[in-house]
Order: structure tokens, then sequence, then C-alpha cells
């Protein structure tokens, strides 16, 4: 603290070196004017004063420290983000605590979605064919779907699986060879021929479409499920009736 001009004076925080600067520049221009520091201060009016110091603010060398856009973009995110908590704790029974259980089941929800559903896949337009190109018997997709199995590979087990059904009915004239054959067409097919096995033919293609495209993952039991299947059909005689319908379309064709 120091006497200076006969006024008391001490350090000033870093907030009131503006307002000593915009004084400084009217006394200034006082001077400049005339007057003294002997005289009357001389009264300037409202709106030239308001007007030197925006001036004086919108110098460069008094934002030096001011937050970057991006800072400040975040700090409004952040207290955008506080507000809503607050909202929602306020409005929910239990408060933050009450907010904090109901988040929980909401993830818990979702989890289970995720866990029964599997990961959301774009869906082709068009379903694709159960067979590639290449050409190999039932007995041939068999072996592969065994060894598939036995390796913990599921998927690629059941797959096979179902080729093996489809193939085997194919060779036992039950279903006629059609290239590009969607998995559901097929048991469609096949379960006008073996209607007491239609029901277990709809639920194989549905397996073999939420393994193959739709990013479902197989586990044992389905697999188990399809191998029976393709043994109880090896031993099941076709309906006379479905034999005798898919005859006549196989002659319509013709």
């Amino acid at each position: 603290m120091s006497l200076t001009g006969g006024v008391l004076t001490a350090a000033l925080p870093s907030g009131a070196t503006t307002v000593v600067r915009v004084w400084r520049a009217s006394d200034r221009a006082l001077l400049a004017a005339g007057g003294s520091g002997d005289e009357p201060p001389v009264t300037i009016p409202r709106d030239p004063a308001r007007e030197a110091a925006r001036r004086e603010l919108s110098k460069g060398m008094y934002h030096e420290n001011d937050p970057s856009l991006f800072q400040r973009a975040l700090n409004a995110f952040w207290d955008w983000l506080d507000r809503l908590f607050g909202t929602a704790a306020s409005a929910t029974p239990g408060g933050a605590v009450g907010l904090f259980v109901v988040i929980l089941f909401v993830v818990a929800v979702l989890a289970a979605l995720w866990w029964r559903l599997g990961t959301p896949r774009r869906q082709p337009s068009s379903t694709p064919a159960l067979f590639d190109e290449r050409i190999r018997s039932a007995a041939e997709h068999r072996a592969a779907a065994e060894a598939h199995a036995a390796q913990g590979h599921w998927n690629q087990a059941v797959q096979e699986r179902m080729r093996a059904v489809v193939r085997s009915l194919e060779e036992r004239a039950l279903l006629d060879v059609r290239p590009g054959r969607t998995a559901d067409e097929a048991a469609a097919e096949a379960g006008r021929a073996l209607p007491a096995h239609a029901d277990r033919l709809r639920a194989a293609a549905r397996e073999f479409d939420d393994v193959t495209y739709g990013g479902r993952t197989a586990g044992e039991q389905s697999y188990r499920r399809l191998a029976e299947l393709d043994r109880d059909l090896e031993n099941t005689r076709p309906s006379l009736a479905g034999s005798a319908a898919r005859n006549t379309r196989q002659g319509e064709a013709e």
C-alpha cells in the first residue's frame, strides 16, 4: 500500500486493470482538452463513456486467456448434462438413487435383448441360396457338420447339417434338384412330402437363416436338434399325397 498524489492506493486485482486503463484513457483525453488535475473534473456523457469502454475492452490483450470455442462448447454440454440429470433425479422417486436404479434396469433390458436377438445387421434384399456353386453329397455335408461340431463351431455345423438335410431329400427324389433354392423354400416343399415333419423343417430353416444371415449364434442344442431331424427324415417314408402332388408339378414343368 502506498500514498500517491494524495490518494490511498493498493495493489489491484487483475480483473480491475481494465477499469484502471479506461480511467487513464479518460484522464489523457481530459488533459489533452486543456484540463488539469487542479480544475474541477469534466463530466463525460454516458454514451461516449460507454463507447470508449467498449473500444478498450475489445482489444485482444483482454482476451488472451479466454477459453477456446471447443472449451466453451464442452462446458455448455456438461452444464446441460448436469441440468438434465438434475431434472431427471428430481422427477424420479428416490432421487438420484432411484434414477440410478432405472438406468441399471434399462441397461439390463437392452443387454437381454442383445443376447436374445443378436447383433442387429442389415437384412439382405433377397435370401441367398442354400448351396454354393460346389456340389457335394449329403454324406459330405454330414461329415463337414460333424467336423465343425467336434471343434465347437456350432454355426458352421448347423449350416452344413441343414445342407445335408436338403441334399438327402434331393438324393431320395423327395425334392427336385433346383439351383438357387433357399432354406425356406426347401423346408416348405419338403413339408408337403413329409407333413409329419413340416414344423421341424420350418424351424430348421429359420435356424439356418438366423445363423447365416441374421447374425445369431448357434449352440450345441441347435445342432443336436437338426442332426436328430436329419436322422428322422432318413427313416421316414414320404406321404403318398405329397409325392403325387410333387410328381404332378414336375410333369407340368417338363
